[in-house]
């Protein structure tokens, strides 16, 4: 096995995303109508509903956790309906709260209003307008209502693709633009807020102001990664290049989570290396796969459940390099070096070739069949943390080999993966 010694001063963050599925009850915000009446005025004339099937829908999401409801939903035809109602509350005496709602993949209620009115962002989507691709500018100027699995159909047609990803598509431009857009591709790339050159926002007094780097930089950065408190972000323009046709997926399986971790640390430390970069901690809960992924050969699942029962949890690396027919040769020589190098189990490395597009829509599989059976609309608890690298180890010895298994917590994925800090 190889020794690095890399620059120990590098600056990285580890994320770690925890999902466990609990049959909990949903916690309940009851309502009771403020004392203003919007619902006659004719600019929202068929767009703004008190249905109880709109209302009770808007009031849960992707979390399950939580039910908030609002007093109506808006469901807008233009971005000039969504600033009329900012305007009428901002200049009412009897202000209401206001949400934008995408595709509802929050977890503990951020999309929602209570008392107030969720604007359902989806209901602006017209497929044959929302995205101008420059193909000479390399970017798309994009409908925040867009989902990304709509946005990358749109640009592969044109052989270009956005560079920075989440692990699942189908959220909108908008939501995860006001979150952060984090994956894999972070290490590379930067999440999708590092990625984005211009957005138009409707501010909290209802006026639509075109920001960027250059231009209302202060309101372009609070509205990137902002959780929406900063205004509604209703167009983005993102980078693109150009779009590679596969990608090479590899799986390195570790017991040692100091030799795990100090692998992932050199291999973001690269220029020019791999394109996507996660890890996960893997517990005896039955099969190797999860919802999230079928890719163990069915042959070596006695193998890795033999291992896991052995050390009780394990660490899996993956990692993608992207290609086309003109770099296969040199793509395939080099994952042979990175085999050689990293600091895994031998024996248990696992590799697919696949689609550009099957790559980045690897999640959409594991949520059909968890639909097919009625198990996704369950709670999903879901957190997310930055775990400064000087701590990343005691983390893995407090959390997962202690809280976790002391627990017996073998449900939901345990993502780990770094991130530069200067991306």
């Amino acid at each position: 096995m190889a020794s690095y010694n890399f620059a120990s001063q590098i600056h990285l963050l580890v994320i770690t995303i925890f999902i466990t599925t609990l049959l909990t009850p949903i916690t309940t915000n009851n309502t009771s109508p403020q004392p203003w009446n919007i619902l006659s005025n004719d600019n929202f004339a068929g767009k703004l509903t008190s249905a109880s099937s709109s209302v009770e829908a808007a009031a849960i999401d992707f979390g399950h956790v939580t039910k908030i409801l609002p007093s109506a939903v808006l469901n807008p035809s233009s971005v000039q309906d969504i600033t009329d109602l900012i305007k009428l509350s901002f200049d009412s005496q009897s202000s209401f709260p206001i949400a934008a709602r995408g595709h509802g993949h929050s977890f503990r209620g951020q999309a929602a209003a209570k008392d107030g009115v969720v604007v359902n962002m989806r209901s602006m989507v017209n497929e044959d307008r929302g995205i101008k691709v420059s193909r000479t500018g390399l970017y798309a100027d994009v409908d925040s209502a867009w989902l990304w699995i709509e946005v990358l159909n749109k640009t592969l047609e044109l052989g270009l693709t956005p560079v920075s990803w989440t692990d699942y598509l189908y959220l909108t431009v908008g939501g995860t633009l006001s979150n952060g857009g984090i994956s894999g591709q972070a290490s590379r790339y930067g999440p999708q807020i590092s990625n984005v050159l211009e957005l138009d926002v409707i501010t909290g007094k209802g006026e639509i102001v075109t920001c960027s780097d250059d231009t209302n930089s202060d309101l372009f950065y609070a509205a990137l990664g902002g959780l929406g408190q900063f205004g509604i972000i209703t167009r983005a323009r993102i980078k693109l290049e150009i779009a590679p046709k596969r990608a090479k997926w590899l799986r390195f399986l570790y017991t040692d989570f100091s030799e795990f971790t100090r692998d992932q640390e050199r291999l973001i430390s690269e220029t020019d290396g791999l394109h996507f970069l996660e890890g996960s901690v893997m517990l005896d809960h039955g099969p190797p796969d999860n919802w999230r992924s079928t890719y163990y050969p069915p042959s070596d699942h006695l193998r890795i459940v033999s291992m896991i029962k052995r050390h009780r949890v394990i660490y899996c690396l993956e990692v993608v390099k992207y290609y086309d027919e003109t770099s296969q040769h040199s793509v395939n020589e080099e994952m042979e070096e990175l085999r050689e190098s990293l600091n895994y189990v031998r024996g248990f490395v696992y590799e697919k070739d696949v689609t550009y597009m099957d790559f980045l829509n690897r999640v959409r599989t594991g949520e059909l069949k968890l639909k097919s059976k009625g198990q996704w609309d369950v709670p999903h608890p879901w957190l997310n943390l930055f775990v400064p690298k000087s701590q990343i180890s005691r983390f893995d010895y407090g959390v997962f080999k202690g809280i976790i298994l002391r627990n017996n917590i073998t449900t939901g994925p345990l993502l780990v993966y770094p991130m530069n800090r200067n991306k």
